[in-house]
């Protein structure tokens, strides 16, 4: 009896220091992180920021997993090992995938670009027609100004296309569109105004 006891308690501190002693699973992550340095090496933060700060977040999670795991006195990092196995599988799916969402956001980038230049040239046709009165002059004037600024603008968008940084050349068209929209109303309103004098 004696002897079952003390090889219960030996073992039961055996156990006690195997799991106590639990390393945090380094190849683990050396491999999820290779995989998230792998995928934003080729761009996802460009084409897929959305998807690429998920990566991230999801990295993020794994790391606290292990800290609050290294802080207790029994370790159990089993559920850190599986967060990092879908770390490092997510991250493998995007890279898989990226060359679709950057052909994606190349041809959006592309039509936002090209619905920039209708609306620049569309606000350029309206305000050759604008009134020429004695009280519209220096108004034409500072349209002409802005609209001269804004077509400058369209060469930055052509060079964010150009060194595929896709986003911003979306986000500088389509706030080129709306600048020149706003340019065609203050034409039009002003041409309505003309209008209704005359009649």
């Amino acid at each position: 009896m004696k002897k079952t006891l003390k090889f219960l308690a030996l073992s039961m501190v055996t156990i006690f220091l195997l799991v106590g002693c639990a390393k945090p699973p380094t190849e683990e992550i050396n491999a999820a992180k290779a995989s998230v340095d792998a995928v934003v090496a080729e761009g996802a933060q460009k084409f897929a920021a959305e998807d690429a700060k998920k990566l991230n977040d999801s990295m993020q999670a794994a790391q606290d997993e292990i800290k609050v795991q290294e802080g207790k006195t029994f370790k159990d990092f089993a559920k850190a090992k599986e967060l990092l196995a879908k770390v490092k599988a997510d991250a493998e799916t995007l890279k898989a995938g990226l060359a679709a969402k950057k052909e994606e956001a190349k041809k959006n980038a592309a039509a936002a670009q090209e619905a920039a230049k209708a609306s620049v040239a569309d606000a350029k046709a309206l305000l050759a027609k604008a009134p020429k009165g004695k009280g519209s002059k220096a108004d034409i004037e500072a349209l002409k100004a802005d609209l001269k600024g804004i077509e400058d603008s369209l060469a930055e968008i052509k060079t964010a296309n150009d060194a595929e940084d896709y986003n911003v050349a979306i986000e500088k068209s389509n706030a080129v569109k709306d600048k020149a929209a706003a340019i065609s109303d203050q034409i039009k309103k002003a041409m309505e105004k003309v209008g209704t004098k005359k009649k």
